[in-house]
């Protein structure tokens, strides 16, 4: 029996997609703080579809906004994220 963890994953989102996925992300973190509870396990994921759009759009540095002239040269409409936990 394969355990999740030990499984990779691969999602193509479209921007709308990904949106949702920040955004719902963003919101539970907010509503975690709110609460006082630990917020450890959603800034991890949410570190890592930032870091996805960055790479996405060329931008090798996290924190920095995605360079324009990079936006259309994705092999295909969407991003991928292998992971391997």
């Amino acid at each position: 029996m394969t355990r999740l963890e030990d499984e990779k994953v691969t999602l193509e989102l479209d921007r709308y997609e990904y949106g949702v996925i920040f955004h719902s992300l963003n919101d539970k973190r907010n509503a975690m703080l709110r609460e006082n509870r630990a917020t450890d396990a959603v800034d991890d994921v949410l570190l890592k579809v930032i870091r996805l759009k960055e790479v996405a759009l060329g931008d090798e540095e996290p924190g920095r906004e995605g360079r324009r002239e990079n936006r259309g040269k994705r092999e295909k409409r969407g991003w991928r994220c292998h992971e391997t936990r």
